[in-house]
Formats: C-alpha cells, sequence, structure tokens
C-alpha cells in the first residue's frame, strides 16, 4: 500500500500512545521532519535566547558565530535521537530501559518531565502576552486561551502535530522574512557586524545558548520520527530533522542578535511589544501577534504531548502494559497543561524568571542521559534492541541497571562545578567568565565513562534488532522477553 494511502487512512485523532507501532501504521514523509522542527524554532522564545547573547555582553559578529557552532553541535545531538524513532518504532524515553533498567529509566523520565512543565509554563506567559495584545484582553485571559489550543492539539496527537508544524512553517518564514526587512531598513546592519571585540567567555556563552537550545529537544525528537517507515534511512532522517531544526532556530537568533544590538536597552523586560514593534502598528501588529502566538503552539505542544509520553511510559514501566485510552489521555494532558497554566498563571509578573532558572538548571539532569543514551544506541549495541523486553523487568534489561545509573549519577555530578544559572552557580564558574559549559562535561566524561565500562561490563545483545510480533508468519528468538508481542 502507498504511502500517502496509508496516511490517509488514519484517523485524525492519534489511537496510539507509547506504544510501539506496527509497520502498517507507519506514514509520513521525510520532510514532515524538516517543517515540524523549523516550525517549532521559528518562535519568539528562540528570539529572546539569541538576544541573551547580546545582552550578558557579546557583540554581533561573534555572537551570531557562537550561535552558528552551538547549533550545529547542539544540532546533531538532537538529530541523533532523531534518527532512532523509525528503526525502534518507540518514544525517546522508552528506550532508555536499555540503559538505565525498565524500572530505572523513571529516574531521568521524571526530571525531564519537569523540564517540560516549566518550558511550557515560560511559553505560554509570552504567548499570553501577544494574544492579550491581540484580542484586546488581559495577559492572563490570552494565556488560558492558549492553555485551550494547547489541550486540543495535544489530544489530537501526532498528525495534527505535525499539521501544525507545517502552517507554522510558513507562518514563521513569511513572518520572519517581513521583520528582517524591517529590522534592515531601519538599522545599519553593516555597522553592527563591523563592531568586534573578540571575548572567549562573551563567545562561549553564545554557543552554550544555542547548544543547550537545541539538546533540549533530545528527549523527545523520536516520539515524532516513530511513525515513518522503517526503511526510512537514518542519514535522511538525522539531516531532515537536523536541518529543520538548525535553520529555524539559528534564524530566530539571529533576529535576536540585532533586534537586542539595536534596542538600546528597550528589548529585555519588552521582548514581544519591541519585536511586534519592528513591523508596525494597526493590522500589521495584530498579525505578527497572531504569529507569535502560533509559532509558540507548536513547541508547547511538543511539549505537552512529551509530557504525557513521559507519564505514561513510567506508569507502564511499574506495571508492566498500558493501553490509554483517549479519556485517559485527555485527563493525562489536562492535568499537564493545568499545571504549567497554573505556573504561568501565577509566575507571570515576577516567579517565571526564578523558574526558568530552575529549569535551565534541569537541562544539567538530562545531558548525561543523552549520552549514555547516543553511545549505548551508536556504539554498543549498534541498533540491536530487543523491544519486547523493555516491557519485561524480569526480562533482559532488568529492573535496575546499575551500570547506566552510576554513570548518570556521575555525569549529573561533575557538571556541578561549572553551571551558571540564578538557582544555583557552580564555583569553577567565575574562573572560566562567568560562562556555563556543563553542557559539554555533561555530554564528553559520560559519554567517555560508559563507552569504557559497557565494552566490559554491558549485558548481552541481541544478535539483531528484535520488534514485536506482527503477523504470525514472524518468528522471534528465545531470549528472554523477546517471545512475546508486548504493548510498551
Amino acid at each position: 500500500m502507498a504511502v500517502n494511502d496509508r496516511a490517509s487512512s488514519k484517523p485524525l485523532i492519534e489511537r496510539r500512545s507509547i506504544d510501539y507501532i506496527p509497520e502498517a501504521e507507519r506514514h509520513g514523509r521525510l520532510f514532515s521532519q524538516f517543517t515540524l522542527w523549523m516550525g517549532a524554532n521559528l518562535q519568539i522564545t528562540a528570539i529572546v535566547t539569541g538576544a541573551l547573547a547580546v545582552v550578558l555582553g557579546g557583540d554581533v559578529f561573534w555572537s551570531l558565530i557562537g550561535l552558528l557552532i552551538g547549533q550545529l553541535l547542539g544540532g546533531g545531538v538532537m538529530a541523533l535521537h532523531a534518527a532512532q524513532g523509525p528503526k525502534l518504532g518507540l518514544p525517546q524515553m522508552i528506550s532508555s530501559r536499555v540503559q538505565f533498567g525498565v524500572y530505572g529509566a523513571a529516574i531521568p523520565i521524571v526530571l525531564v518531565c519537569l523540564m517540560y512543565l516549566g518550558f511550557t509554563a515560560t511559553g505560554t506567559v509570552l504567548s499570553g502576552q501577544a494574544l492579550g495584545q491581540l484580542f484586546g484582553v488581559s495577559d492572563s485571559t490570552g494565556i488560558l486561551i492558549f492553555a485551550s489550543v494547547i489541550v486540543l492539539v495535544t489530544v489530537l496527537g501526532y498528525r495534527v502535530i505535525h499539521f501544525i508544524g507545517r502552517v507554522a512553517s510558513v507562518i514563521g518564514v513569511i513572518a520572519f522574512v517581513y521583520l528582517f526587512s524591517r529590522l534592515i531598513s531601519q538599522v545599519d546592519v553593516g555597522a553592527l557586524l563591523e563592531i568586534r571585540h573578540f571575548s572567549w567567555s562573551s563567545f562561549l556563552l553564545a554557543v552554550s545558548l544555542a547548544a543547550s537550545w537545541q539538546i533540549a529537544f533530545g528527549p523527545y525528537v523520536a516520539d515524532y520520527s516513530r511513525y515513518l517507515p522503517s526503511t526510512t534511512s537514518s542519514v535522511k532522517t538525522f539531516f531532515a530533522a537536523g536541518a529543520g531544526s538548525v535553520i529555524g532556530a539559528q534564524v530566530a537568533m539571529i533576529l535576536g542578535v540585532f533586534a537586542a544590538a539595536s534596542a538600546n536597552g528597550q528589548f529585555a523586560g519588552h521582548e514581544v511589544a519591541y519585536i511586534v514593534g519592528l513591523g508596525g502598528t494597526g493590522a500589521t501588529a495584530a498579525l505578527l501577534y497572531f504569529s507569535i502566538a502560533f509559532g509558540k503552539v507548536t513547541i508547547s505542544t511538543l511539549n505537552s504531548y512529551g509530557s504525557f509520553m513521559c507519564i505514561a511510559t513510567i506508569i507502564s514501566g511499574f506495571r508492566g502494559h498500558l493501553q490509554v485510552s483517549r479519556l485517559q489521555r485527555l485527563v493525562f494532558v489536562l492535568v499537564i497543561v493545568g499545571a504549567a497554566t497554573l505556573i504561568a498563571l501565577l509566575g507571570q509578573h515576577s516567579f517565571l524568571g526564578a523558574f526558568k532558572s530552575f529549569i535551565l538548571f534541569l537541562l544539567a539532569f538530562f545531558t548525561p542521559w543523552s549520552a549514555i543514551n547516543l553511545v549505548d544506541y551508536y556504539c554498543i549495541t549498534r541498533e540491536r534492541y530487543d523491544v519486547p523486553a523493555l516491557a519485561d523487568p524480569n526480562g533482559r534489561y532488568g529492573r535496575w541497571n546499575l551500570l547506566g545509573i552510576s554513570v548518570y549519577v556521575f555525569g549529573v555530578l561533575v557538571q556541578l562545578p561549572f553551571i551558571s544559572t540564578k538557582f544555583y552557580t557552580g564555583p569553577l564558574v567565575a574562573a572560566l567568565g562567568d560562562v556555563d559549559i556543563s553542557w559539554i562535561i555533561g555530554l564528553v566524561l559520560p559519554a567517555a565513562l560508559y563507552y569504557l565500562c559497557a565494552k566490559k561490563w554491558h549485558s548481552a545483545v541481541p544478535d539483531r534488532l528484535i520488534l514485536p510480533v506482527e503477523q504470525d508468519s514472524v518468528v522471534q528468538p528465545k531470549a528472554s522477553g523477546a517471545g512475546r508481542a508486548a504493548a510498551i
């Protein structure tokens, strides 16, 4: 059956949750990965992130180069996770059971859920401001409107999320082209680029901002590539998701850099109003406010959908079997988005800044997860997973994997001296010019340690990738946990 025919026959509301996607239900095109991640990055939070490189002391020229290097480094990590989706047909965090055990995987997943919650809350505040200006209502009302949209899209699921991503990409490109043209007409870009005062601390800050931005997508990027046919090229998946994310984020951050450099101190604290002010007033401003709010729909939905997948993964790990009905899905999503909305309403004026710092601090807790997952998948097991055993605490991967958990704890602890946030600052940060390089430490050292230890002490690896039985004609080997189909 043709891919397009299969795609058109799928229901609008996603019926799968965290379980394996059978080959007969695989559909979609690689281009949808590109548009989804471009749409997720062409948004106001990416603009603000890029602006920080200048607001915190960098010049335009070296900030742009540092941001690009960070995008490529972090985007490479993110795209390596994306390439796992078509091969395994699973949400990203379930594959962590190979490295941490069926129960042990809950450790990083809980922290990832907290991160999603924080990112959703901060994005909801910015979107509430935009909708408040667009409809002439209070920011709080705007927050509630935005939250309602997120609930609807998240409940509908995979196909609608990809559709929203395509629309957001088109709207985002149009809005950004217009804003860039207005910016160039108002600002001497050449003069800004000629001011070059290289500083290692400012340069590394720009690299870290972009790299951390990209790495933050790692825990859920495969959730959106898992419906692609299993024959999809891993290399092409890597470039489709990676290019969309890197290009989208870099474009947004370039706009942020130029906006902050030309704002004369008026950008910080008035980000949405300042960006819209570049484009004009009246109907033009209304359209820009709409584009900002719509751009946040994609990434906020990804965060909410990812939170739902993580919570379901934790529950299924201890129950061994979990099939989520549409009503249960709705309840999960309402709780997740409701919590994020409550945080946004309470913290929109003062608390949110401190809460965002706490969320950025949490990045240190899943950077080593990313390192361990990627090293195991590409260097140790080499894509040879026993997928049915991921649901069996008594199977191949066990309840708790002390090797993976120990390296993970080491990866978190070794970053603490290098973390720089308002919530916590490590003792070595000042010596490095107040630059946070924890993400580098959190990737390199755990990756090297896990590789060395896993080569010696890793449990038995299957001879090939073992998937759940989809047809009676498929014969599975007798390895533990592999002789039966399982709902993950």
